[in-house]
């Protein structure tokens, strides 16, 4: 019997933090994509398979120690839009 999938979507999050990151960060949060903002802060745009992966993206900014100013979500289709 098929059943169907209920694996969630994939999620995007996007998370800002205080000041620039520096290049060298790029290979430790791999799976974001980081974009340096005129206003001196860093986003962070990643899409997360489940809150597992959430959880252990927000620790690798809890240990760098940077300031996180914002976590938004935006959910996304099983195709990715």
């Amino acid at each position: 019997m098929n059943q169907p999938d209920r694996r969630p979507a994939p999620t995007r999050y996007r998370l800002q933090v205080d000041g620039h990151l520096g290049e060298q960060w790029c290979s430790w949060f791999n799976a974001f994509t980081l974009t340096h903002e005129s206003d001196g802060t860093t986003t962070l745009t990643a899409e997360v398979a489940d809150q597992a992966e959430l959880h252990g993206l927000l620790d690798r900014v809890r240990d760098l120690g940077v300031t996180l100013l914002r976590v938004e979500v935006q959910h996304l289709q099983a195709d990715g839009r």
